[in-house]
């Protein structure tokens, strides 16, 4: 399991991912699920991943080795007309991976499935945010939906939807998916650090800050400790049920 979250704001996009992969309580490892392709000046795109880590992979690596020998234009992350067919471009790969692993007829929903966020930006056209599912469809972002999650969503996601305004600074939304992934991985074993993190501001064409955060990291530490503390004081400022 993994826990990843795109989010759109006024000013930009923002990324995180956790790193564990587990097959089963003896076997955890960490894997980077945040895939950067960018051509400065021109375009910037990031895929993160949550599912099989063999189907992840394959995408992955089927992406970059058709960069560099690619058939046509259109085929390759860096030559893509527009973000939708971005989208599309991935879609298809995952569809062509599932179908090449599970050779006996087994489903995209299988064992071997993933799901994808795709975000960035082409020159010419905005930031655009996009999910993509095992079956290699997708969906966009919009201002009702303005953030995607995948892997194990359910313990971060009511902070994000209580706290998320689109006027946010990336500072404060940093704060806000730390919070998030803090939940996830107090309640979840399948989640865990390091965590990456990327912000993109709208129409600089390159990645504004690309991070490592680590059990270790100062900042980490202080919100995670802050949030503790501050949840057993909001607890205890509520009246008690009156018998």
């Amino acid at each position: 399991m993994t826990y990843c979250v795109g989010l759109k704001l006024d000013r930009g996009l923002v990324f995180m991912s956790d790193t564990r992969t587990n097959a089963g309580m003896d076997s955890i490892s960490t894997f980077r699920k945040m895939h950067v392709w960018e051509k400065p000046g021109e375009r910037v795109i990031v895929l993160m991943s949550a599912g099989n880590l063999a189907t992840t992979q394959a995408v992955v690596s089927l992406l970059e080795e058709r960069s560099k020998a690619p058939e046509e234009r259109s085929s390759v992350v860096l030559e893509t007309p527009s973000m939708y067919q971005t989208a599309r471009l991935i879609g298809d790969v995952v569809k062509e991976v599932i179908a090449h692993a599970s050779p006996t007829g087994e489903s995209a929903d299988s064992y071997f499935n993933a799901s994808f966020i795709l975000g960035g930006q082409i020159k010419g056209s905005p930031p655009r945010l996009f999910m993509i599912y095992p079956e290699g469809n997708f969906i966009e972002s919009t201002d009702d939906t303005p953030f995607f999650q995948v892997g194990e969503t359910k313990y971060g996601k009511p902070i994000i939807v209580r706290a998320y305004d689109r006027t946010m600074s990336f500072e404060e939304t940093v704060k806000l998916l730390m919070v998030s992934f803090d939940s996830t991985l107090k309640s979840n074993l399948s989640v865990g650090l390091p965590l990456d993190l990327l912000l993109y501001e709208n129409d600089a064409l390159a990645v504004k800050l690309k991070k490592r955060i680590a059990l270790d990291d100062p900042y980490y530490r202080t919100i995670s400790d802050g949030w503790s503390n501050a949840l057993k004081l909001a607890f205890k400022s509520l009246p008690d049920f009156p018998i």
